[in-house]
């Protein structure tokens, strides 16, 4: 469920027209609805009622800061991984004791920062993570609270580029590896183990994947409690997918349930780690159409977004609904939608039919909320593009468009000095 509907053949964000939002800020645009953000928050959040848990939006997914601040409001913790997602975070108003940082090269300086900020857990990786943090945390006379990252080895089957559980995939330890981890934890005097953490993968369309990992993990739990370990925390991770094309995702309730009447009799509180879930549809992304043209037999629309603002289509071969914001008399196209970068993978949508457009007209990208901006980058030196959030009939701007001095800004001390290298 999302609030991008067309209203007298028009496309609104909620109860404002997208059109009036172009008008005055300008294309490509990132317009949120602020409405479909909480109402999927809340959907997730509500289906684990059942158990003990915490919701940590993933934040990798989107980190506007307002966005983010949002979701802090209605009792979100955060799931991170760097320092930079750390800082926005705390700058956001999230909870310390609702963060845990996940990733795979954690650097010294984030360790510490994270000691410092007293999050929840860490989730760690590798024997030598461990030891780095147990290091770093005796430097600051600190205990650190930890959790182990287990590889299942368990087929997600989604994209391989987002399968993060099996053998091959450079994430967590392998279950011999982890035995021997967790001894080493609980010998450790500035860690205290008190997490189990498993994430398999991202877009899940079924139930099945979550299950078996879980069933791999309760096995798992039953060693450590003969080792002496006691697990307060088993964080599952996010992955649960949605719409953007055919698919058809369980829904957290089915989920919620699933989990639920698996973890009967485990005295542990869930921690789960959604992030496309609750950010995906509360987005799109919306481009002026520069110019049609065909080549023989294929046509092309060129607009004014491209792989630098949305990256998934080159990057995954993704699939993002393509539509006109104002609905047209019925006349359809099939063309390649594609942008001005000078790439042949630069292309948000190949052979899509949908209603004619012509130059001057907008399309909207919808699904586009999630490793959208996030992703998106300064590539050909185009600037990146503005974010809009919009609740009811109001909309604020919560990142303002680059301008080509940002582009420069970092880079005009070095021209002031490059004469020197060059004497």
């Amino acid at each position: 469920m999302h609030y991008f509907q067309y209203k007298d053949g028009h496309l609104h964000a909620e109860d404002i027209p997208v059109a009036d939002l172009v008008r005055e800020y300008g294309t490509p645009l990132y317009i949120y609805s602020a409405t479909t953000l909480k109402r999927h928050f809340k959907a997730f959040d509500s289906a684990f009622e059942g158990i003990h848990h915490l919701t940590c939006y993933s934040v990798k997914a989107n980190s506007n800061l307002s966005l983010l601040k949002i979701l802090a409001k209605e009792g979100a913790g955060t799931d991170i991984v760097s320092g930079g997602e750390l800082f926005r975070a705390l700058r956001a108003g999230v909870p310390r004791n609702k963060i845990v940082y996940s990733g795979v090269g954690k650097k010294a300086v984030e360790i510490q920062e994270a000691l410092l900020a007293d999050i929840l857990m860490f989730n760690v990786e590798s024997r030598q993570e461990l030891e780095r943090i147990n290091a770093i945390a005796a430097d600051l006379d600190k205990v650190a609270r930890i959790s182990l990252r287990i590889n299942p080895d368990v087929d997600p089957k989604t994209h391989p580029y987002i399968s993060t559980g099996l053998k091959e995939n450079k994430f967590g330890l392998s279950r011999p590896d982890a035995l021997e981890t967790y001894a080493l934890a609980k010998s450790l005097p500035n860690v205290d183990p008190i997490g189990m953490d498993c994430h398999i993968g991202s877009q899940l369309t079924k139930l099945s994947p979550f299950l078996e990992a879980l069933d791999r993990l309760k096995a798992f739990h039953g060693q450590l409690l003969e080792m002496g370990i006691k697990i307060k925390y088993l964080d599952l991770g996010g992955g649960l997918g949605i719409t953007y094309n055919e698919e058809e995702p369980p829904h957290p309730e089915d989920l919620g349930r699933a989990l639920v009447e698996s973890l009967k009799g485990m005295d542990v509180t869930l921690i789960l780690e959604p992030g496309r879930v609750i950010a995906g549809n509360t987005g799109i992304l919306v481009a002026e159409v520069q110019y049609t043209k065909t080549n023989e037999d294929k046509t092309f629309v060129i607009v004014d977004a491209a792989m630098n603002d949305l990256v998934r289509p080159s990057l995954y071969g993704s699939y993002h609904r393509i539509a006109p914001v104002k609905e047209g008399n019925g006349e359809q196209m099939t063309a390649d939608v594609v942008g001005p970068i000078c790439e042949s993978g630069d292309f948000l949508a190949k052979n899509r039919t949908f209603p004619k457009v012509a130059q001057g007209d907008l399309l909207a990208a919808f699904s586009a909320g999630a490793y959208g901006f996030v992703m998106s980058s300064q590539y050909n030196s185009r600037p990146r593009a503005a974010e809009i959030m919009v609740e009811g009939d109001k909309h604020v701007l919560i990142r303002k468009r680059e301008v080509y001095n940002d582009l420069v800004e970092l880079e005009e001390e070095g021209l002031s000095l490059i004469d020197e290298l060059q004497k």
